[in-house]
C-alpha cells in the first residue's frame, strides 16, 4: 500500500477529579476517565471528538497548534457530552473550523443540553469548568469527507456505551478512531445497556474488526496505552464478562470484586461500580 499523505496523532487527557457521590467502596473515587482527541493531518488537519473542561480544552489547543497546520473539521463520535461539550471552547481557539456528526449524533447532543437533569448533571460535576455558551456540532450532509484527497468514511454502527454510535474509518492509513465502541484499559461504561444492549455491543465492535483496521483509537484510553487492534477482542471479552458476572453475583459488590478478578488493571473503577449498581437495580423492575 503507498504511503498515505494522512498521519494520525493521539491526545490523552488523564483522569482527573469531579464532583461527584462519596465512594460506596474501594476504587468508588470520584475520578473522569482519561479521555483521547485524535488529529489526523495533511496538509490541513481534521479532529475526533473533544474534550469536557476550559482548562483541558485550552491545553489541548496548544498540542494541535504545535503542528502548525490549519484545522478545518471536528468530528463528533457520539452524543455523551464528555466527547462534544468541549466544542464551544475549541472554537474560540479555532474559529474557521467546523463541528459536524450524523443526524442521531447531534440529536442526542440535543437532547442532552435540553434535558435539565442531565445538563445539570454536567454543570454539578465540573461547576465553573464549562464553556457558558454550548454550541452542537452540525449535521453532516454525507458521511463520507475528504482530507487530502482521502477518503474518510463515518460509520454508524449502533449500540456502544450508549445509542446511535458512529466511528471514523481511514482507510489509508489502516485507522480506525473508535469513540466509545473500543475501551483501552479503562473500565467500561455499561449503565446504558442490559445484556441485549451489551450484545449488540460485541456486534458493533465485530463492525470494527471486519475493517481489518492497525490502528484503533478508544474514546477512553489510559495514558500510554498502545492503539492497537487488540483493544477490539478486549472490549468484547470485557463486556462478555460483565454480563456472565452479573447473572452469576447478587450484589454490586460482588460483581465488582468478580470483575476486578479478571479486569483489575483497568483506570477507574467507578465505572464499574456504577454499571454494576445499574445491573443490580434492574432485576428489580
Amino acid at each position: 500500500m503507498p504511503k498515505s499523505p494522512l498521519n494520525v496523532n493521539v491526545y490523552v487527557a488523564p483522569m482527573r477529579p469531579f464532583v461527584g457521590p462519596p465512594p460506596q467502596g474501594p476504587g468508588d473515587d470520584a475520578v473522569w476517565s482519561p479521555m483521547s482527541s485524535t488529529l489526523i493531518s495533511g496538509e490541513n488537519e481534521a479532529l475526533v471528538d473533544t474534550l469536557i473542561t476550559n482548562e483541558q480544552v485550552d491545553e489541548f489547543a496548544e498540542w494541535i497548534r504545535s503542528f502548525d497546520k490549519s484545522l478545518t473539521g471536528i468530528y463528533i463520535t457520539h452524543g455523551h457530552s464528555d466527547h462534544w461539550i468541549g466544542l464551544a471552547r475549541l472554537l474560540e481557539h479555532f474559529p474557521r473550523a467546523r463541528g459536524f456528526a450524523t443526524a442521531e449524533v447531534v440529536e442526542r447532543a440535543r437532547f442532552e443540553t435540553t434535558t435539565p437533569a442531565i445538563a445539570a448533571y454536567w454543570q454539578a460535576s465540573f461547576p465553573g469548568e464549562l464553556p457558558t455558551e454550548i454550541v452542537l456540532p452540525e449535521v453532516m450532509g454525507s458521511d463520507e469527507l475528504e482530507l487530502e484527497g482521502e477518503l474518510i468514511r463515518a460509520m454508524s454502527v449502533g449500540q456502544s456505551d450508549t445509542e446511535h454510535s458512529t466511528v471514523l474509518h481511514v482507510p489509508s492509513t489502516r485507522a480506525v478512531i473508535a469513540g466509545d465502541v473500543v475501551y483501552n484499559g479503562v473500565h467500561m461504561m455499561t449503565a446504558e445497556t442490559d445484556r441485549a444492549g451489551r450484545e449488540a455491543w460485541i456486534a458493533s465492535l465485530d463492525v470494527v474488526a471486519e475493517l481489518a483496521p492497525e490502528i484503533v483509537v478508544a474514546g477512553h484510553k489510559r495514558v500510554g496505552t498502545s492503539d492497537g487492534p487488540e483493544n477490539i477482542a478486549a472490549s468484547q471479552q470485557y463486556l462478555r464478562d460483565f454480563s456472565r458476572i452479573v447473572d452469576e453475583e447478587e450484589s454490586v459488590e460482588d460483581i465488582v470484586n468478580a470483575m476486578l478478578a479478571l479486569h483489575g488493571d483497568r483506570d477507574n473503577p467507578r465505572v464499574l461500580w456504577h454499571g454494576a449498581r445499574t445491573a443490580v437495580a434492574r432485576r428489580a423492575r
